[in-house]
């Protein structure tokens, strides 16, 4: 068995999500299901997802769509209430250094983009669709591994703009003494936030009622270090309609 909570996890998250697993795992219980009593945190993410033995994770949308959508099941989408998005929603900053004098994103087609995945909805699929309109794609790009490295990377002038999942940005702007050197461009377009899933074995509306029971088990203190306000259910056909860069986009 395995499970995780691996998307938004920082050191100042660790024990406040170590809690909400223990709340999850009671619940679980009390429907009957087995689960492993520690999240693995520092296991590779595929690993996770592909895990035959996969019981919760939390995964992104561009993954999910183009390889998991067939061997898990959604098991519910957490509402972060972020500014200007739907319920169970997200969308990206696109940040830039904040001396940076451009004010348009055209004025970057010859920037630097930091990315943190090629498989990322966020960090790479949301600014792709985000310029189309523009009819420019970064000529110069780089992956950082990370949203935090990304945005790093453009606070220290290693690259110029990056895509930041915008729960990942509240987060960074309230913990890294770097977010004042940056400062957001604009937005993208919202679209479905990162799902929780399961294994294709399991019963995906007893885990959706098991967090539901979790997460209103937490603390208010919890609550608000998670960010956590409610658990949606966004059908999978709303995940699957969100369009992915050709392959050509991350050569």
């Amino acid at each position: 068995m395995i499970a995780s909570l691996m998307m938004y996890a920082r050191p100042e998250l660790a024990p406040a999500h170590n809690r909400f697993w223990a709340n999850i795992h009671a619940s679980l219980a009390d429907h009957g299901v087995a689960a492993p009593l520690h999240l693995s945190q520092n296991a590779g993410e595929w690993e996770v997802w592909e895990s035959p033995a996969l019981v919760f994770s939390q995964t992104c949308g561009m993954p999910y769509r183009t390889r998991l959508h067939t061997s898990v099941q959604l098991a519910g989408t957490p509402d972060y209430k972020l500014e200007d998005c739907p319920a169970g929603h997200y969308r990206s900053a696109i940040v830039v250094r904040e001396v940076d004098p451009r004010s348009s994103l055209s004025e970057f087609a010859q920037a630097k983009l930091a990315y943190n995945m090629a498989h990322s909805q966020s960090g790479f699929a949301a600014i792709y669709t985000h310029t189309r309109p523009l009819n420019f794609w970064f000529a110069q790009r780089i992956a950082s591994g990370g949203h935090l490295s990304s945005a790093r990377m453009v606070a220290t002038g290693h690259a110029d703009v990056a895509a930041i999942d915008a729960q990942t940005w509240r987060l960074i702007q309230r913990y890294e003494d770097f977010a004042k050197d940056l400062r957001v461009l604009e937005y993208t377009a919202p679209s479905p936030a990162l799902p929780y899933i399961t294994g294709a074995h399991q019963n995906a509306d007893t885990i959706f009622e098991a967090v539901l029971e979790a997460m209103n088990a937490l603390s208010g203190e919890d609550a608000r270090i998670l960010d956590l306000h409610g658990l949606i259910r966004i059908p999978k056909a709303q995940y699957m309609a969100v369009s992915n860069p050709p392959r050509s986009a991350s050569g």
